[in-house]
């Protein structure tokens, strides 16, 4: 091994504390969402119930510009 090997690795005294690096997990899993991922996989499945959801589910409105009006005019003849 030569020196260059030796001084590219990491020894223990470069490494962070055990503490700065459980911080730095619980940051990870949370920045991540893996707990809502977790408690996510351990609840029951949605309900497919008609029951269970709205009977009636307002649409969006899609307003046209004149713009695309003029467009679809000409591209569609109308």
């Amino acid at each position: 091994m030569t020196s260059t090997d030796g001084a590219s690795r990491l020894t223990h005294a470069e490494l962070a504390s055990t503490a700065e690096m459980a911080d730095d997990c619980r940051a990870t899993s949370h920045n991540l969402r893996l707990e809502r991922a977790a408690r996510a996989a351990v609840q029951g499945p949605p309900s497919i119930r008609y029951e269970d959801y709205p009977a009636e589910v307002a649409k969006r409105d899609i307003r046209v510009s004149e713009a695309a009006a003029r467009l679809a005019e000409a591209l569609y003849g109308k």
